[in-house]
């Protein structure tokens, strides 16, 4: 069994990508959408985390959370909500993949890939890249044409606070300047 080499930095801040299993696109369905959402407060109940930012795609999801300081407990946080939410969704009739003999030995369900991409935020500039990278998904893949347009991603929430003006990203001219080309090996895509 391979053994994943982490960054774990009480306190970080981490970028992740949390993907369906063989990207079946079920995450903004109605009933997954309010499940995750219950999940993802009741782990933060458990294990507080600030969620800096968050947009939900339909077949995955990027956040990036800030943990207290002293805590650097992120996969305890994604192994139980992705338990969590597995479960419970299965439990009212969502559908899962056939899963392998090895993962249902695990007692895993085929709902997440198995693991998840992680990645620690250095510095500022590399907050701002990812935190803008989050953002404009939905125009990445093509859900929206601009991010104000994507209702499940924090973007509303970083107009409101005067971060991004309505507008941003919006238009083919912009659009064409969105280069993520450098976080290509540090968004899990």
């Amino acid at each position: 069994m391979p053994n994943y080499r982490r960054a774990r930095i009480p306190g970080g801040c981490y970028f992740f990508t949390i993907v369906t299993d063989r990207r079946v696109p079920i995450l903004c369905h109605p009933a997954a959408r309010s499940l995750l959402g219950r999940v993802i407060r009741e782990c933060r109940q458990r294990w507080p985390m600030f969620i800096n930012a968050f947009v939900l795609l339909p077949d995955h999801l990027h956040t990036i959370w800030t943990l207290p300081s002293g805590d650097d407990r992120y996969a305890a946080r994604w192994g139980w909500i992705k338990k969590e939410f597995a479960k419970h969704w299965v439990e009212q009739g969502g559908k899962q993949q056939s899963i392998s003999a090895s993962r249902h030995n695990q007692r895993r369900l085929g709902v997440w890939q198995p693991r998840y991409w992680e990645h620690t935020i250095e510095d500022d500039y590399d907050f701002e890249r990812h935190f803008d990278y989050i953002h404009y998904n939905p125009v990445k893949h093509r859900f929206a044409d601009c991010p104000k347009n994507w209702q499940w991603s924090s973007f509303h929430r970083w107009v409101k606070s005067g971060v991004y003006s309505e507008n941003w990203a919006c238009g083919n001219v912009v659009q064409n300047q969105m280069n993520f080309a450098d976080l290509e090996n540090s968004v899990g895509e």
